[in-house]
């Protein structure tokens, strides 16, 4: 794709992503793109042929968006697993409490489509799934009891998060996350020499 076309590209995805996450899939038009982006529909259709297409089309980028955040948030100078995960408590509670956090658009997604064979439901169920296999393997190089029960806990305290920031905005329950987080953690893991 010439650079022309992928900027023609990315500007209809950040147009139509950023009002999906701000208003909700099913809330935004087409119309209301074209308009927002000041492009047409045709060029519109040209490169996402359905709505469908351009909201799957978002949820992969925010997929990508999400693991790269993911991996810089667990990075070293973290040593051990359980110090990993901790961080990545603590990014997440820097992230539901700043203004730009609308919560989950996989979350938001999972809300607005219910019929399990829409791209939008599919790419939710395959980021929730993907995620919960990372908590678990990160879960297990700590030596906890219960991998897959905490690593579950851990999901639904950072999808309970995600939502507090969506409905209460910067000032919301989830401070406090990486403290639950941590306590969460430290009582599945073994104490050193048991």
């Amino acid at each position: 794709m010439d650079d022309k076309k992928s900027a023609t590209r990315d500007r209809i995805l950040q147009t139509a992503g950023r009002l999906f996450y701000r208003d909700g899939y099913r809330a935004v038009g087409v119309d209301t793109i074209v308009a927002e982006s000041g492009l047409t529909k045709m060029t519109l259709y040209r490169y996402f042929p359905s709505k469908d297409e351009l909201i799957a089309a978002y949820l992969e980028e925010s997929n990508a968006t999400f693991w790269r955040w993911f991996d810089q948030a667990i990075s070293p100078p973290y040593g051990s697993a359980r110090d990993r995960l901790v961080a990545l408590f603590e990014a997440m509670e820097e992230l539901v409490t700043t203004p730009a956090c609308l919560g989950c658009p996989f979350l938001n997604a999972a809300v607005d489509f219910s019929a399990p064979d829409h791209p939008g439901r599919r790419a939710a169920l395959a980021h929730k799934q993907a995620l919960r296999e990372r908590l678990t393997q990160l879960v297990q190089d700590t030596g906890a009891g219960e991998p897959q029960r905490l690593a579950d806990h851990l999901l639904l305290l950072a999808d309970g998060a995600l939502m507090a920031a969506r409905l209460f905005g910067p000032d919301n329950p989830a401070q406090g996350i990486a403290d639950a987080a941590a306590a969460l953690i430290d009582a599945q893991i073994p104490a050193p020499g048991v």
